[in-house]
C-alpha cells in the first residue's frame, strides 16, 4: 500500500475513534485548547495543548496535532495559560477546627472543602479526627456536580495503649468506613509516652485483615525502620532526629513506600512568635478571618509561643527534615505533598501552596515538586481516577496565569480551579 494512502487512512480511523470514544454516550464534550499542560506525570510539559472533558473525566489530554476535538464540543481558549492537575494534600485534617478551637461539625467539613477547594486544593486526605458525619459528606462527593474538594478518612488515630484496645479501635473504624488507619508513632519531644512496637504492630495487623493501608505519623529514624519492616507504606512526617541512611533508603524503595514531609507542620510551631510575612500576602488574605490573624498578631501570643520549649527543637528539625528530604527524593523515594494543615493556626488551601516553596527551598526541582503535589499525592485505592491528566481520570484541574515550572509561587496564580469538570473559582 501506498505510505501516503495508509498515513491518511491512519489519521482518519484514529480520528474517528476518538470521536467515537466521545460521542458514543451522546455527552457534552468541552475541549480547552492552547494552554501549556503539566500533567503530573513528570513528563515535559505540552505547549498548545488539548485537554478533553465529558461527565466530569478526562477522554484526552496532549498536543493539539494528537487530538481529535468533535464537531459538536464546546471551546475554551486558554492560549497563554498553564493548566496542572489540581493539587492534592496527602496529610491533612478536615473539620475539626473552629477559629484557634479544636472543634469538630458536619458545618465544619463542607467550610472546610470549600476553602481548600477556592485555594486550587482539590482533593485532601484527611488523617484523624474523622467522625461519621465526614465519612457521610465523603460519600456524597461521587457527583458530577461536586463544588467542593474531594476528601478520604481515616477516622480515629489508633492510640490503643494495649493490642486488644489498638485492634478494637482499628475495628471501629473498619466498621465506620474508613478509607486507611492513622496510628502516632512519637513522644512528642518526650513529652508523652510512645506507643510500643507490641501495640502497632497489632494495630498494622489488624488493619492488615480488613484490607486497609496504614498511614504512619512519626519522628524517629528508628520507629520509620520498625515500622518499615512490618510493610508500613505510608510514611506521614518527615524524620527529624538524625539524618536518613542508606538503610534507610533502600527498605523505602523496596517497600515501594511513600514520604509525606509536611514541612509545614514544623514551621506552624515557631512562625507566630513574630509577625508572619504571609499575613501580608493578598493570596492568602483572600479567604483569612481577620479575626484569628488579630489573635496570632497579639504580643500575648507571640511571647507564648517565643517561650514554647518545643519551638527550638522544632525549628532545628526542620533543618533536618529538608536535608532528608533532598536525600530521600535523590535516591528514588517517592516523594508525596502534606501539610498537616487542619488544626488551629495551620491554613488550610494555602499552606500547601507553602509547602511546595518550602519543598523547592529544600532543593527539589517545581516539576519534581509538582508531580508531589499530584500523581505521586494519590492513595493506592484512588490512583486510577486522580491525580494527573490522563484519560480515565476525574477531571480536576487548575488554570494558572503564570508557569509554575519558572517559579513555583506561581502556583498561586489562579484563574479558576476546576473539580469534576466543574468550575469553583
Amino acid at each position: 500500500m501506498d505510505f501516503r494512502i495508509f498515513f491518511t487512512l491512519a489519521i482518519f480511523c484514529f480520528t474517528v475513534a476518538c470521536t467515537n470514544q466521545k460521542d458514543s454516550q451522546g455527552e457534552l464534550v468541552t475541549a480547552y485548547t492552547g494552554a501549556r499542560l503539566i500533567d503530573g506525570t513528570g513528563h515535559n510539559p505540552i505547549d498548545g495543548a488539548v485537554l478533553l472533558i465529558s461527565n466530569g473525566s478526562i477522554i484526552a489530554a496532549g498536543p493539539r496535532t494528537a487530538i481529535a476535538i468533535p464537531k459538536n464540543a464546546s471551546i475554551i481558549d486558554l492560549t497563554g495559560k498553564t493548566i496542572i492537575p489540581g493539587i492534592i494534600n496527602a496529610h491533612g485534617h478536615i473539620g475539626g477546627t473552629k477559629g484557634l478551637t479544636s472543634s469538630y461539625s458536619a458545618q465544619n467539613v463542607i467550610r472546610d472543602l470549600e476553602l481548600n477547594a477556592a485555594y486550587g486544593i482539590t482533593t485532601v486526605y484527611s488523617l484523624g479526627g474523622d467522625e461519621p458525619a465526614s465519612v457521610a459528606i465523603r460519600n456524597e462527593q461521587d457527583s458530577i456536580n461536586l463544588d467542593r474538594s474531594r476528601f478520604y478518612v481515616a477516622g480515629e488515630v489508633i492510640t490503643g495503649n494495649t493490642p486488644e484496645a489498638a485492634r478494637s479501635q482499628v475495628d471501629k473504624n473498619a466498621a465506620l468506613g474508613v478509607d486507611f488507619i492513622k496510628i502516632k508513632v512519637d513522644d512528642n519531644l518526650g513529652t508523652t509516652e510512645k506507643m510500643s512496637p507490641l501495640i502497632y504492630e497489632a494495630a498494622i495487623d489488624q488493619a492488615r485483615k480488613h484490607n486497609l493501608d496504614v498511614v504512619v505519623h512519626t519522628f524517629y529514624l528508628e520507629d520509620v525502620k520498625a515500622l518499615l519492616r512490618l510493610g508500613v507504606k505510608f510514611i506521614g512526617h518527615s524524620v527529624r532526629d538524625q539524618v536518613v541512611d542508606e538503610e534507610l533508603i533502600a527498605m523505602m524503595k523496596e517497600n515501594k513506600a511513600t514520604y509525606c514531609p509536611t514541612l509545614m507542620r514544623e514551621i506552624s510551631t515557631f512562625v507566630y512568635e513574630s509577625t508572619p510575612y504571609f499575613f501580608q500576602d493578598s493570596f492568602f488574605l483572600a479567604h483569612a478571618d481577620t479575626s484569628i490573624l488579630n489573635q496570632l498578631k497579639s504580643p500575648d501570643w507571640q511571647t507564648k509561643v517565643r517561650k514554647n520549649k518545643s519551638t527550638q527543637q522544632y525549628k532545628e528539625a526542620l533543618v533536618i527534615a529538608k536535608k532528608n528530604l533532598k536525600l530521600l527524593s535523590d535516591a528514588g523515594v517517592k516523594i508525596a505533598m502534606g501539610t498537616d494543615t487542619g488544626p488551629p493556626t495551620r491554613f488550610q488551601g494555602y499552606f500547601e501552596h507553602l509547602e511546595l516553596e518550602q519543598m523547592v527551598n529544600a532543593g527539589l526541582t517545581p516539576m519534581q515538586v509538582i508531580v508531589a503535589a499530584t500523581g505521586n499525592a494519590v492513595y493506592p485505592k484512588n490512583k486510577n481516577n486522580l491525580g494527573t491528566l490522563e484519560s480515565g481520570k476525574k477531571a480536576d484541574f487548575i488554570v494558572l496565569s503564570k508557569d509554575p515550572l519558572s517559579d513555583i509561587r506561581n502556583t498561586r496564580s489562579i484563574e479558576s480551579v476546576w473539580i469534576g469538570g466543574n468550575k469553583i473559582e
